[in-house]
């Protein structure tokens, strides 16, 4: 999109509505008590890119001098700010590892300004440069349990195998993990399945590579992440605890480019670049060795095999479609661990997604975008010999979206949309027998939701909204189901601002998991059948942020809450009958401690999160393997100069709890009884568990280091990366092998290499 920071004239507030618009204007104005007279001032427009390639930078800080105004540009480089005077203002841009850029515009009421604003980059990557757009900006913003995260926040860390965009999440607080051999990430007390994950607004059903111990997302494809731990808006629905929403990179608009890079486990390519009025950027990955992955499990052999690859388009011609832009894309991962042995079960899983975007900007202050997206999962497990049962889950999606954006005059926003999802699944499951059964089930949930965000004060700013769904996946006719979501910011001071949400939320398509299972491998989906209703979550949220000085902060979250209707898996089902599912309940609650301090070239982040999670089950009640009661991340970098980055992390987690072994009987099977075996023959030892999860683990500690090299040659970038992890070679448990006893630990002292090349 071509944007000058001269106005359009032709273009106006008043003139860009028709009859029946404006009266739907007057009567929101009405409703919302909006001042009509505000319109006597005017907007400014913007977007701010890189200028050498033009990719949109997320979350910039854009400050007018004169006003001591801010705004932080969204996920797509775009940023609004209304209700402006009429008369010329000086506009700073800045981005960290950027040279600030100062614009002069003439704002005129009723105008809408745009401004295009390229910032070059600089070999400065942690100063707090022009820090105070930042700070102003986020005076009223209602973001909760919101984390914004650009890629370039996770590039210095340790990155132990390779630079992991699930792992990174762990370091939050509030987020637990099941241990070094899994990115599966819980919030809150929630399980994983819990989580909705998105790329470019496209669902993502099982994101996980080789046992589940690496994301199937390439982080040199993504340009920035947004992470809400709870109280997310309206905007999102069908998942009970948390939105990761990943936004990809649009590729090179300028030039041809492309990157090259090489770990122990994998390589990959990256190639981008600009077509007629638009660019591409194609990314793959594939794992060559599982030397690595034996340190994942006791030095014994993964015969995993992986890629993932992506692939986008994107085009923007005013002369076909003023200031609209159009994108394709194409996501694909697959997995295969295939064992040499008849007497072991092999697995198989893929994901594939096609997407296509639309993303208008208006004459007026109006974004509006329609998305059109297919997402599938496939995972099966083949039994071979090993007396296991076979599973083979299937799921498709299609979904179609239309969401708008509209900003008044008196700097509130109003947002809405509808959402319209079908959805079939398959899940074969197998018998000891041999016998199999299949559930399929195909439905369509139909929503639309609409809010309102109060930014008017510079000192209080809320977002209401809520969400009513008109059909349920599983059919049975209409079915109405609201979830309405509130937050608030008020600012006390500058520096010191109390902050709380509250919501509703369901969640109707859930994952079949074994609570006893050590590690899984993947978790199948189902449609929520009808004779259960929804699972559904009450979130209530409060927060204090407290910032003395741009570059120290500290910010506390408590959080507390109450799941029902959740799907369990029935562990006493013994005839046909039965259910397959029933309902049960659970509560969480806790509270979050995290400080952040740059002083260059330093840069320290701390966080404490304390936790208790319960769930109820035919009345009872037992701590989820996720329970993590303690968890603490202490993160520290330092920029040495000449391309040299250092960092370290230590994190500590009290010990999760776990199911005991009560003993062991023997157990006779007839299932495949031939006549000339002994019936005694026929007798296996069989584990007979403990009371669930009483048990808990040792606490589990570990310190990483890392030191990258950035060498520039002209156009030619190197990057070289060495890390350490598990430093001290803390001997972290991770459980105890059900057939011999055998102790598998947990990752051992693993230094590692990356090594990368961009032109």
């Amino acid at each position: 999109m071509n944007f000058s920071t001269r106005p359009r004239q032709s273009h106006s507030v008043k003139k860009s509505f028709s009859i029946s618009n404006l009266i739907f204007l007057m009567v929101l104005f009405l409703l919302m008590g909006i001042n009509l007279n505000a319109q006597e001032r005017g907007m400014l427009r913007g977007f701010v890119a890189d200028s050498l390639t033009a990719e949109a930078l997320p979350y910039a800080n854009v400050l007018i001098k004169e006003l001591n105004r801010g705004a932080t540009t969204d996920s797509r480089g775009f940023f609004v700010m209304a209700s402006l005077p009429n008369r010329r203002l000086t506009v700073v841009i800045s981005y960290i590892g950027y040279r600030s850029k100062q614009f002069i515009v003439d704002v005129e009421p009723y105008i809408v300004t745009d401004l295009r604003a390229l910032l070059s980059s600089t070999n400065i990557e942690m100063k707090t440069i022009e820090a105070t757009g930042s700070r102003v900006a986020k005076e009223n913003a209602t973001d909760l349990s919101l984390q914004r995260i650009a890629m370039r926040d996770l590039e210095n860390l340790p990155k132990g195998v390779e630079l992991d965009i699930f792992r990174s999440l762990q370091t939050l607080p509030g987020v637990q993990t099941g241990g070094d051999v899994s990115a599966r990430f819980y919030v809150r007390g929630s399980p994983s399945n819990e989580n909705l994950v998105l790329l470019d607004n496209t669902t993502i059903y099982n994101p996980y590579h080789a046992l589940g111990i690496f994301s199937a997302i390439d982080p040199d494809m993504i340009s920035s992440m947004e992470f809400y731990k709870g109280g997310f808006p309206a905007d999102y629905t069908h998942r009970l605890s948390s939105v990761l929403k990943v936004v990809t990179k649009d590729g090179n608009k300028n030039s041809f480019g492309g990157k090259a890079a090489i770990s122990l486990l994998t390589a990959k390519l990256l190639l981008e670049g600009p077509i007629p009025s638009g660019s591409f950027i194609i990314s793959g990955r594939k794992n060559y060795s599982d030397v690595i992955l034996k340190k994942f499990r006791n030095n014994n052999s993964i015969p995993a095999d992986f890629y993932d690859l992506f692939a986008k388009v994107n085009y923007s011609d005013n002369e076909f479609m003023q200031d609209a832009k159009f994108a394709v894309s194409f996501f694909k991962s697959g997995d295969k661990i295939l064992n040499d042995n008849p007497r072991r079960e092999d697995f198989t899983w893929d994901n594939s997604t096609f997407a296509f975007n639309y993303f208008q900007v208006s004459d007026s202050p109006l974004f509006y975008q329609l998305d059109l997206s297919y997402s599938t999962f496939n995972g099966e497990k083949i039994p071979n010999f090993s007396g296991a049962k076979g599973l083979k889950n299937e799921l498709s999606d299609f979904t179609m979206r239309v969401d708008f954006n509209y900003v008044y005059d008196s700097k509130d926003e109003l947002a809405g949309g509808f959402k319209i999802t079908e959805v079939h699944t398959d899940l074969i499951l197998e018998n000891f027998r041999g016998q199999a059964t299949n559930t399929s089930t195909r439905g369509v949930n139909v929503s639309a939701y609409a809010k309102y965000k109060i930014l008017r004060s510079p000192i209080f700013g809320a977002d209401i909204g809520a969400r009513a769904h008109a059909t349920r996946f599983a059919g049975g006719g209409s079915s109405v189901f609201i979830e309405p979501k509130t937050s608030f910011t008020l600012r006390f001071i500058p520096e010191v601002a109390l902050k709380g949400s509250w919501g509703i939320y369901m969640q109707d398509i859930v994952t079949v998991s074994d609570e006893n299972e050590v590690v899984s491998i993947f978790e199948p989906w189902i449609i929520t059948p009808l004779y259960l209703d929804p699972s559904n979550a009450i979130h209530y949220i409060g927060g204090l942020e407290i910032t003395p000085t741009s570059n120290l902060s500290f910010n506390i979250e408590s959080y507390y809450k109450i799941m029902h209707n959740l799907a369990i898996v029935n562990d006493q089902k013994f005839f046909e009958s039965d259910r397959d599912l029933i309902s049960g309940s659970g509560k969480s609650y806790g509270i979050e401690f995290e400080m952040k301090y740059m002083f260059n070239p330093f840069r320290f982040s701390g966080s404490y999160a304390w936790m208790r999670a319960f769930k109820d089950v035919r009345g009872k009640v037992y701590s989820p393997r996720y329970d993590s009661r303690n968890n603490i991340n202490l993160s520290l970098e330092a920029e040495l100069g000449g391309g040299w980055v250092a960092s370290a992390v230590w994190s500590y987690t009290s010990g999760l709890p776990f199911t005991q072994i009560a003993g062991y009987y023997d157990r006779l099977t007839i299932d495949q009884l031939s006549d000339n075996q002994f019936l005694l023959d026929s007798y296996n030892p069989f584990v007979l568990l403990g009371e669930i999860n009483t048990g808990q683990l040792p606490d589990y500690h570990r310190l990483d280091l890392s030191l990258s090299k950035k060498i520039q040659i002209n156009r030619l970038k190197m990057y070289i990366d060495l890390s350490v992890l598990n430093v001290y070679n803390r001997n972290n448990l991770f459980y105890f092998r059900r057939d011999n006893g055998e102790r598998v630990n947990m990752l051992p002292f693993l230094p590692s290499v990356n090594f990368k090349v961009e032109l």
